[in-house]
């Protein structure tokens, strides 16, 4: 009886430390809180969630001053993820958004260099006499799994570089302007890039990861379309040799354009021809405008937004289904094309399609 108490209570121990031994797996599993998103799109990257939240950048959306023209926040973060994409493929890398530099640290990067912040990367003086290059930058990490960790394998930094420099004499008076030149953007992005790496290079867990810079030039604030990428490097190095440097021809362009230069032809024409189609259908239609985006000088992606008043659900039907057959009949193909249709109501439908297809996805917005 005695054997059989002690074996009883042998085994009873056992299954107590196998059940500490079990707790303490998950616990270190999910110690950290960290997981990975599950790719359901090659074109995408996965994401990382931290302790049930997505983990946001650290420094997203820190600028030197509001950014008027929205469209050239939208351009600058997808053509960056478009970049990285080239250096880092979807299917080897996960994304992270950055958590290397904190907003304080990019505050005082978009800052002036003075006595007071001598981390500045914009130039030294006056608001009226000196202009601000620098305006925004988006910081990317991609990782890999290595034994259920993430680990950084290589970043990509983009900075936003002002085409015209926006300032007051005094505070809440008349807004001046002054048009900057590109031999002055590139070699201000260059020099701040090679600043940056630098700095990037102090921290040991960036000291070998292959880094990537891309110089963003930003459209004016009035500008109907955002900026575009003009330069890229890859480092393995602490410095940007002037060689590292490869320059892009990238453009976004409004149609219809006020000037053809840098449009196709055709391209333009296939436009028109669309456009006064659709206008034939609805006449009083509040407007017809497409971004068409050009790399290498040739069309890539076009999106085009068709300005409606407010129509009844079977006209809204009807001229989704019209405009998808104009779409297919004029404009270009083999690219992929965004359309979206809205009033001052909100939204009313959207129209898309992918790289290599024929027809159009539509969807019609419904209430209950």
């Amino acid at each position: 009886m005695n054997k059989l108490k002690v074996l009883f209570l042998v085994m009873f121990s056992s299954v107590l430390l196998v059940a500490c031994g079990n707790n303490n797996e998950n616990s270190s599993s999910s110690s950290s809180g960290t997981q990975v998103i599950s790719q359901t799109n090659s074109n995408y990257y996965q994401g990382v969630i931290k302790d049930g939240h997505y983990l946001t950048s650290k420094s997203r959306g820190v600028s030197v001053q509001q950014n008027d023209n929205q469209l050239n926040l939208k351009g600058f973060e997808n053509g960056l993820l478009g970049i990285s994409k080239q250096h880092f493929p979807t299917d080897d890398y996960i994304l992270q958004e950055g958590q290397y530099i904190n907003t304080d640290t990019v505050e005082d990067w978009l800052g002036r260099k003075s006595k007071n912040n001598p981390d500045g990367l914009n130039p030294a003086g006056k608001d009226t006499k000196e202009p601000l290059y620098l305006q925004q930058m988006d910081e990317q990490d991609f990782m890999t799994e290595d034994h259920n960790a993430l680990k950084i394998k290589g970043m990509t930094i983009g900075l936003g570089l002002n085409s015209i420099y926006y300032y007051r004499k005094e505070a809440y008076g008349a807004v001046y302007q002054k048009k900057l030149n590109d031999s002055d953007i590139i070699k201000q992005g260059k020099d701040i890039a090679n600043n940056i790496l630098q700095r990037l290079r102090k921290n040991k867990q960036l000291k070998n990861i292959p880094i990537v810079f891309a110089l963003y030039k930003q459209a004016p604030n009035d500008s109907l379309v955002g900026g575009n990428f003009f330069a890229s490097s890859v480092n393995n190095g602490s410095s940007i040799k002037s060689s590292n440097w490869k320059s892009l021809n990238i453009k976004n362009y409004v149609l219809p354009a006020e000037s053809t230069k840098g449009v196709n032809n055709n391209d333009e024409d296939s436009f028109e021809n669309f456009k006064n189609q659709i206008q034939k259908f609805f006449p009083n239609l509040s407007g017809v405008t497409a971004q068409a985006h050009y790399v290498d000088n040739s069309l890539r992606g076009m999106h085009i937004n068709i300005t409606t008043q407010f129509y009844g659900q079977s006209e809204i039907i009807s001229f989704t289904q019209y405009v998808e057959n104009m779409a297919e009949k004029y404009l270009p193909n083999n690219i992929p094309i965004d359309i979206q249709v809205s009033s001052t109501e909100g939204m009313q439908s959207f129209l898309s399609r992918k790289t290599g297809d024929k027809n159009f996805y539509t969807h019609v917005f419904t209430s209950y």
